[in-house]
């Protein structure tokens, strides 16, 4: 095999890849093996022409695709490895058809795009503020509140008007103009007041009404209303409110401590572990957006040119990112796409500045790591894999195999232990808040805690 590149304008270069004859004639044996059995030759079971009777009638040019699609591959792959390039797209193959012959050596092109250079800016002693990760007594009593709504129970209100909070029975029918509009029309309809499941406009509009009466509800459909007939029109809603319902809530005591956690032994222990739960997840989304800010700040002192290709490779991942988070709603791309008026392209725009931050933050972390030689270690890979252990009850084996063995994990790490290099060499500010109120999470005993 003979290679030859040349860089040209940008991050592009022209690969020449000249196959070897005996590499040629292998691929032609292989493809007439599957080309054979499709034919039916008169004279010959299916499969059992011979070789020489069907070059001198079909030729090489009859196996060309089947044999190109076993050389390309194979020989591109092999190409880029000994040319010691990096492509971050799919190549511009090309090639003459009829230049495949056999016993004759095959060249083809390859225009590939390739991932571009890092020029490294300041990245060592970079100053970064940290977000602060106290946790406030109004924060828990927050929490415990919305336990209390969660075990409220409903009870008719016999006297009084609606009020935030509570639940309206309503019986309603919506026109545009005066005609009725199709899906407007509802009854008993148990309507939460403040809980936003309506048209914006409406649930505020039946505050102060009382059992029994009956109101018009003027609201505006918005702009991307997933009607298209509807959207940005005004209508009117005829409004019956038939029952209110008002929430009961639990009495706070140390009963229902123990109901919302069996682990606790009271009120007092409850409020120990939530705000300890509390100051465990403020302090790792304080490490993680320290983290975020330091390499986003490494990328902004750094020079790179970013081939579309890459842009629109990462924009590919997130839009796999997104239907994921799609489908855990039982939803997808297409009705995504009905609800909210948007395309594809459209979806696609959106993503471009964050796909580009992504591709510039991935690049000069793994510049700065090849910068700094970062190297993960066994003992780093079995740290790895015993925590993983812990987490998902899997054998270490398990694990590796999982995750697709230890070079697989090696690359995971070296932007983790890249990311930490960062940190342990930067000026971070850790901000506090001033508030009589408040515990630094690292001050707070675990009084009570379970």
């Amino acid at each position: 095999m003979s290679v030859k590149f040349e860089k040209q304008e940008a991050n592009t270069g022209l690969l020449t890849v000249e196959v070897p004859a005996e590499a040629v004639n292998k691929a032609l044996d292989a493809a007439f093996k599957k080309v054979v059995v499709k034919i039916n030759e008169p004279g010959f079971r299916k499969g059992k022409m011979p070789r020489v009777l069907f070059d001198k009638k079909y030729g090489v040019a009859y196996l060309a695709e089947e044999a190109l699609d076993l050389i390309v591959p194979e020989f591109y792959s092999k190409a880029v490895e000994e040319a010691d390039i990096f492509p971050v797209a799919q190549p511009e193959i090309d090639f003459d058809f009829e230049s495949l012959q056999k016993d004759a050596a095959f060249t083809f092109t390859a225009k590939v795009t390739l991932k571009p250079e890092v020029e490294l800016g300041e990245y060592k002693g970079l100053e970064v503020t940290k977000q602060d990760a106290t946790v406030t007594d109004e924060e828990i009593e927050a929490q415990i509140q919305d336990q209390l709504a969660k075990k409220a129970e409903l009870e008719v209100k016999e006297e009084g008007a609606v009020v935030e909070g509570d639940t309206a029975v309503i019986d309603f029918e919506g026109f545009v103009g005066e005609e009725a509009f199709e899906g407007g029309k509802g009854e008993d309809y148990a309507l939460e007041i403040g809980s936003g499941s309506f048209i914006p406009g409406f649930e505020e509009q039946l505050v102060g009404a009382a059992t029994g009466e009956t109101k018009d509800v003027l609201v505006t459909f918005p702009e991307e209303y997933h009607a298209p007939e509807l959207a940005g029109k005004e209508a009117k809603f005829v409004v019956t409110v038939k029952e209110i319902k008002t929430k009961v809530l639990p009495e706070l005591n140390d009963e229902f401590a123990k109901e919302i956690d069996a682990e606790v032994d009271g009120l007092d222990a409850l409020r120990a572990k939530l705000k300890a739960l509390a100051a465990d997840q403020k302090e790792f989304e304080a490490d993680a957006q320290l983290r975020a800010d330091l390499v986003a700040k490494a990328a902004e002192n750094a020079k790179v040119e970013i081939p579309a290709a890459m842009i629109e490779t990462e924009i590919e991942q997130m839009k796999r990112e997104f239907e994921q988070r799609l489908s855990q709603q039982g939803l997808n791309l297409e009705l995504f796409y009905q609800f909210t008026g948007q395309n594809a392209e459209a979806l696609e725009e959106q993503m471009k500045p964050e796909a580009e931050q992504r591709v510039v933050e991935n690049l000069v972390v793994e510049a700065i790591a090849k910068a700094e030689a970062i190297e993960v270690t066994e003992e780093d890979i079995n740290k790895e894999v015993s925590t993983l252990e812990q987490q998902f009850g899997m054998s270490a084996d398990q694990i590796v195999t999982a995750l697709g063995g230890t070079d697989a994990i090696k690359q995971q790490l070296v932007p983790q232990k890249t990311v930490q290099f960062l940190v342990d060499n930067a000026k971070v500010d850790n901000v506090q808040e001033d508030n009589s109120k408040t515990v630094a999470s690292e001050e707070e005993p675990n009084k009570g805690q379970a």
